[in-house]
């Protein structure tokens, strides 16, 4: 493991590393890119496997100012988060160092703020500090969902009437800064992400399904998921990946609709297998940035 301080390794880059696989994959791509960045793992988040190319540096919620200083000294100019965050720090977990305490009032506004003004308010206390934050799919696009069928199955109409009302669904939510996903079946909303989060909304949809709450024979109804009207798109893009048509199987959906160039696609190999294997449909829609955004037509 590196020394928090640094030792002046002259990486330009650094990836700031939360949970689940697409930390590596970033990592990897920037590394083919001939970036040479720097890992920076959230302690109780990231995986080990972040340090598949060179040591990383490791920090808790309340050493902010340590993160910093060591950004500084690596000659970080350019700064990528991403990956998922279990839990919000609390009080007393950013008690960590004069650093910290110096940025204090600045990260309790942040931690007041919904999903989305939380993560426009990391972003500005970075670039506060000289940083210029740039969105993950900016060093890895491969990662990002193509328009149209992204595996071998394609949605029949009945689907494409659930997909749209799921989709529907979806934007509702993101005009709130609730979630970014809902579930359709046979023309109902079923489920609508909160805060679990997509697989924890998905697990719901298993239990009901399961207590006979909805009822449906075979294949029938998709997931849909897209990015919030109005969304910061440098941080936090929605994500699909392996476990997530592990549980449309287990549901019985026929498919998962993704917003084509706003959605990361994890594993992307293996997610797109699974869902071939299993019959089920993965779907780009490719729609107008004004209608994205809660501007254009409905």
């Amino acid at each position: 493991m590196a020394e928090e301080t640094g030792t002046g390794t002259g990486a330009k880059l650094a990836v700031v590393c939360g949970n689940g696989s697409l930390p590596s994959e970033v990592l990897a791509a920037a590394h083919e890119a001939g970036r040479d960045p720097l890992a920076i793992g959230i302690k109780g988040e990231a995986a080990a496997s972040i340090e598949a190319f060179s040591p990383a540096l490791w920090f808790d919620w309340g050493e902010i100012g340590k993160l910093v200083t060591a950004l500084k000294r690596n000659d970080v100019r350019d700064l990528v988060l991403i990956g998922g965050v279990s839990q919000r720090p609390d009080f007393r977990s950013i008690l960590g160092d004069f650093g910290t305490m110096r940025r204090l009032p600045r990260i309790l506004k942040a931690l007041r703020k919904g999903d989305d003004g939380l993560l426009k308010a990391v972003i500005m206390l970075f670039e506060e500090e000289g940083f210029h934050v740039i969105g993950a799919h900016e060093i890895a696009p491969t990662l990002l969902a193509s328009a149209g069928p992204v595996g071998r199955h394609v949605p029949d109409q009945d689907a494409m009437r659930d997909l749209e009302l799921a989709l529907t669904a979806a934007r509702t939510l993101g005009g709130l800064d609730i979630g970014q996903a809902a579930v359709a079946v046979n023309g109902r909303v079923i489920a609508t992400e909160a805060a679990e989060g997509t697989d924890g909304m998905l697990r719901r949809c298993i239990d009901l399904k399961r207590e006979g709450r909805v009822r449906w024979k075979g294949r029938a109804g998709v997931l849909a998921k897209c990015v919030k009207p109005g969304q910061e798109l440098r941080v936090d893009l929605p994500s699909i990946g392996p476990e997530t048509v592990d549980h449309a199987v287990r549901i019985g959906l026929a498919g998962i609709a993704i917003d084509a160039g706003h959605v990361l696609i994890a594993n992307r190999a293996e997610t797109i297998a699974r869902a071939d294997r299993e019959g089920l449909f993965l779907f780009g829609l490719d729609e107008p940035d004004a209608k994205r955004d809660g501007t254009g037509d409905a």
